[in-house]
């Protein structure tokens, strides 16, 4: 598909990213990056992904800090 080869997050899913951020950052410093509820009270991939999945504005904060984000592996 045209168009999605420039795209960063081609062909990843948000579990995969998510997993990627918290991994690098934990979710104490996630939470202070982007201070949603979901990464500061009891968090965990699992409600992070709900969470993420119905509330575009958050979702769309998670992919840019991933897209700003230097992954070196």
């Amino acid at each position: 598909m045209q168009g999605q080869d420039k795209n960063p997050l081609h062909g990843i899913t948000l579990e995969a990213l998510l997993t990627k951020l918290v991994n690098h950052y934990g979710f104490e410093k996630l939470g202070e990056l982007i201070n949603i509820r979901c990464f500061t009270h009891d968090p965990n991939i699992k409600s992070g992904l709900k969470f993420l999945r119905k509330t575009p504005w958050a979702r769309t904060k998670v992919e840019n800090l991933f897209i700003k984000t230097n992954f070196s592996d």
